[in-house]
């Protein structure tokens, strides 16, 4: 149990930091603290996205979609901040392994609102969001080993 939240908390045995390093690492919140902030942000952002999705089809509705629909995938995003810590998730999240999912996801989030409040372009804010959701689980299942191999494997022999 000591190992997985040593691993959860982004703490490895074999790591050697510096002081600056461990103090700008360190949490003052317990493990179920910890796990219970990630649970309350997590459903949050499901919650924001998914009213963000009702949204949609009032008049006008389409501002508040992308509004609500970018900050769920910021909250829930976010929200694994608790289980590692954000220095460790901003680490995790510029790996080269997750680099180019990480700078599209967020170029999709700035877009998304630039396009319905400076563009004022509707569809153009529907296909950023789209594209939000593409990355948004590209870059989540990077964390899953050989999770892109398999579905690489699956959309390249239903595509032949």
């Amino acid at each position: 149990m000591d190992k997985l939240r040593s691993m959860i908390g982004g703490r490895e045995d074999n790591e050697e930091a510096g002081l600056t390093a461990q103090v700008l690492d360190a949490s003052t919140l317990s493990y179920s603290t910890r796990v219970k902030w990630f649970v309350i942000c997590f459903a949050s952002g499901i919650l924001c996205s998914i009213l963000g999705t009702a949204l949609l089809f009032l008049p006008n509705g389409t501002k508040l979609f992308a509004v609500f629909y970018t900050l769920g995938n910021l909250a829930a995003l976010s929200s694994t901040c608790f289980l590692m810590g954000p220095l460790k998730q901003l680490k995790r999240m510029f790996e080269p392994t997750r680099l180019i999912a990480t700078c599209v996801m967020l170029l999709c989030l700035i877009l998304t609102l630039c396009a319905v409040f400076w563009w004022g372009k509707k569809g153009l804010a529907i296909i950023f969001c789209i594209l939000q959701f593409l990355a948004m689980t590209w870059y989540s299942i990077s964390y899953i080993p050989f999770a892109r191999d398999a579905v690489m494997k699956v959309f390249t022999s239903c595509l032949s």
